[in-house]
């Protein structure tokens, strides 16, 4: 039973001895370089940093993120249903159908109730 689980610890044992050897080899060959303001100033695209507090996003690019995230979970749930509905269809066919059906009701309930909002519409 233990050495079923040999290979994980040998590849954590692996993973964590690349990662100090990595370090360490970073702090003992890498060399500090002289700090100046010009090299600790932020670099921005070619352009001198703005000095202040930087402009806010809009809450509609947060809202749209959210609500990609949100569908994108859809497919998330919907791939591996798929996947396995024709397998489970004999024995369990009407009732993962179903249940799958509902789940793409309510979020059609949400995507309709966010296009009602005008979440989606970008001309505002």
């Amino acid at each position: 039973m233990l050495e079923d689980y040999v290979p994980v610890l040998l590849h954590a044992l692996v993973a964590v001895g690349f990662a100090t050897v990595a370090l360490l080899a970073n702090l003992l060959l890498g060399r500090a370089g002289k700090r100046n303001p010009v090299k600790d100033s932020a670099y921005e695209c070619g352009m001198p940093a703005e000095p202040g507090p930087q402009p806010r996003f809009s809450v509609k690019f947060y809202l749209v993120a959210m609500l990609f995230i949100l569908f994108d979970i859809e497919i998330v749930f919907m791939y591996p249903w798929a996947v396995v509905f024709t397998t489970f269809v004999a024995k369990y066919g009407p009732v993962i159908f179903w249940s799958m059906l509902s789940f793409i009701v309510i979020l059609l309930f949400g995507y309709a109730y966010a296009i009602k909002k005008g979440a989606l519409d970008w001309s505002r």
